[in-house]
């Protein structure tokens, strides 16, 4: 360590943020000002309504500017919300982004305090960051190379679209498909909700213009095996499999991908990743309103598939040489699950989120049976219809208009779906579906039908390996997660790696779109300058301390982030900043202390904790 570590600032600024009440309603703001203005070393102490705002960080600028402080505490919220913005204003300030330190007193004060335990509270955090403040250093962040390159993991709509945004902004592209076929879930669609568009015709165009493109290779039968590096500079090793394993696709998609000639095993060399993993339709279990026990019971996206080649008997609908009468769609199948109500997967699991696309879907296509064969009866049952966005309720009117007749039922006591009886009234029909209506007051209604359409929902993908072996967060609904849904609503928390599409959450064709577009311009600007620039709170060694037991290597957490050197005859250790994951692991089993955090040094530690202990009105 250089012995101008740890010299003690006396101009700091604190900025403490009323949060339009969420703060102020249950902690004295201006007490807090008060009070920690009277702390040494503390040059400003302001109030605003809302610090993130422009007038706040102006605040902030202003101070900075003028030379009243260079060094800046800011009490507001999660610091995972506005961490970046208050270091944006720094350094439009003309300072540097790292003399800056922040107290959370929303998350853990306002919202779980109230009264003077929530304003003292407030105080011996902010306190506390004014101790570590005081003994901040000017840091500059680790620039490394990065390969103006991304590699796509998914070949649906998403991973399609993504790959021709990357390309058209002058990156090279590798899409990976695990199946022999581009596009995935959209290519075994007929037409798409709510106007009607060729699914095929939307495949097709985007499918030509990226196996067209130079800048684009596309793997098909291909799936990621070895995940390696750093962001900018990761090396993937990619393994061809046999089509067994691509789920059955090539039933239902139209375009092979080009995959002549791939080796058995390669590597490819890349910047950033785009996870477009897609989703798989829930498998309704056994018995499941008679899903497995009746041949004429089956999913939306099977008869989707069959619709597409149906056949008219008179107006009446004809599916695989039957005549159907009368049909049944139950709509939330697999989605909105309810403990204690529905059933449990093998794993102890239910599928608690509303899938969103499938009231659509099921309207959609109710819409077109009743409008190309009026002869054919349609029933819809559903718990709440969802048709949310854009030209999406105009569905449901339209159903209604088309002489769709619909029933509302609870979640707990769902529709039955039985074989029909001998001598029963209507026994022509093979199925019996009994419904409990609330649209008539509780009504007991029985109805016979020749096919029961169950809207299954979407579960995420089983991509468990690729999660392991990358170390993404997984979602409760064990979809992959962003770290923000607002403020980075496509990226993951492994730097570099993106999300795209049904990956991370249920779709539409539309939404996946826009949110592989969104990952693919967030990868191009990350890699646009052909380098980056890392925070830099990442380990440090002193070599003069520094004994070469090896302990930091063994207890380090990121894999070829610390390793042995030899230096003048000596081992020592050596960081590999890039890959630091900066969690102090290796500070902790330092026999000599030759081991420290750039921004969270044991010192600054030390302060905080002076502070916590401390009894403010002593140190003032």
């Amino acid at each position: 360590m250089t012995a101008s570590k740890h010299q003690r600032s006396d101009r700091v600024g604190v900025y403490i943020c009323y949060c339009g009440g969420n703060i102020s309603d249950h902690v004295d703001v201006e007490k807090v000002r008060a009070d920690v203005e009277k702390i040494p070393g503390v040059a400003v102490a302001r109030t605003n309504m809302f610090m993130c705002s422009d007038p706040g960080q102006e605040l902030i600028i202003e101070d900075l500017r003028q030379g009243r402080i260079d060094r800046v505490v800011v009490a507001s919220c999660a610091p995972s919300l506005h961490e970046t913005t208050f270091r944006g204003a720094i350094t439009r300030a003309g300072a540097n982004p790292y003399i800056y330190e922040h107290a959370n007193i929303r998350e853990h004060v306002s919202w779980v305090l109230h009264g003077d335990r929530a304003t003292a509270k407030a105080e011996k955090l902010v306190a506390a960051a004014v101790g570590k403040a005081r003994l901040l250093e000017p840091l500059q962040p680790i620039r490394v190379e990065a390969r103006r390159h991304v590699t796509v993991i998914g070949g649906g709509i998403a991973g399609l679209k993504a790959a021709r945004v990357l390309a058209d902004r002058g990156l090279e592209v590798v899409l990976i498909e695990k199946s022999p076929f581009l596009g995935g879930h959209v290519a075994r669609l007929d037409r798409v909700a709510p106007h009607g568009e060729k699914a095929a015709d939307l495949v097709a165009e985007l499918a030509r213009s990226v196996l067209e493109d130079e800048a684009i290779t596309v793997l098909t039968r291909s799936q990621l095996v070895g995940f390696d590096g750093y962001v900018g500079n990761y090396d993937l090793r990619v393994r061809a499999v046999s089509d067994g394993d691509g789920e059955g696709q090539g039933t239902y998609v139209p375009f092979r991908g080009v995959s002549g000639g791939t080796p058995p095993e390669l590597t490819i060399e890349t910047g950033a990743i785009i996870m477009a993993t897609g989703f798989r339709s829930y498998r309704p279990r056994r018995g499941e309103y008679g899903h497995g026990d009746h041949a004429e019971v089956v999913t939306l996206p099977e008869f989707i598939r069959r619709f597409s080649m149906a056949e008219s008997a008179d107006g009446t609908l004809v599916l695989d040489g039957r005549i159907i009468r009368s049909i049944a769609m139950i709509h939330c199948v697999g989605s909105r699950q309810i403990p204690g109500i529905h059933e449990e997967d093998a794993e102890g699991r239910l599928n608690e989120y509303c899938s969103r696309v499938c009231c659509s879907a099921v309207l959609h296509a109710a819409c077109r049976i009743r409008e190309r064969f009026p002869g054919t009866r349609v029933h819809d049952l559903y718990r709440d219809i969802r048709t949310y966005g854009r030209d999406q309720e105009e569905l449901y009117q339209r159903a209604s208009g088309a002489g769709v007749v619909f029933y509302r039922f609870s979640p707990e006591e769902p529709p039955r779906v039985t074989a029909a009886q001998e001598g029963a009234a209507g026994q022509d029909f093979p199925l019996r579906v009994t419904v409990r209506d609330g649209l008539t007051f509780g009504e007991e209604v029985e109805m016979g039908v020749d096919l029961v359409v169950l809207a299954t929902g979407m579960e995420a993908a089983q991509v468990g390996d690729l999660v392991a072996m990358m170390k993404l967060p997984v979602g409760s609904d064990r979809f992959l997660q962003e770290v923000h849904p607002k403020l980075a609503p496509v990226e993951s928390s492994v730097a570099g790696v993106f999300l795209a599409g049904t990956a991370q959450a249920p779709m539409t064709i539309g939404e996946a779109c826009n949110g592989a577009a969104a990952a693919a311009v967030k990868a191009a600007s990350l890699l646009g300058r052909g380098y980056l620039e890392l925070d830099p709170f990442v380990a440090e060694v002193d070599p003069d301390l520094c004994q070469g037991t090896g302990d930091c290597v063994r207890a380090c957490l990121a894999e070829g982030a610390l390793e042995m050197v030899e230096e003048n005859g000596h081992a020592r250790a050596r960081v590999v900043a890039a890959r630091c994951l900066g969690c102090g692991a290796c500070v902790a089993v330092c026999p000599t202390g030759a081991i420290d955090l750039k921004g969270w040094s044991l010192k600054q530690y030390e302060a905080m904790v002076d502070m916590i202990v401390a009894d403010l009105a002593e140190s003032t």
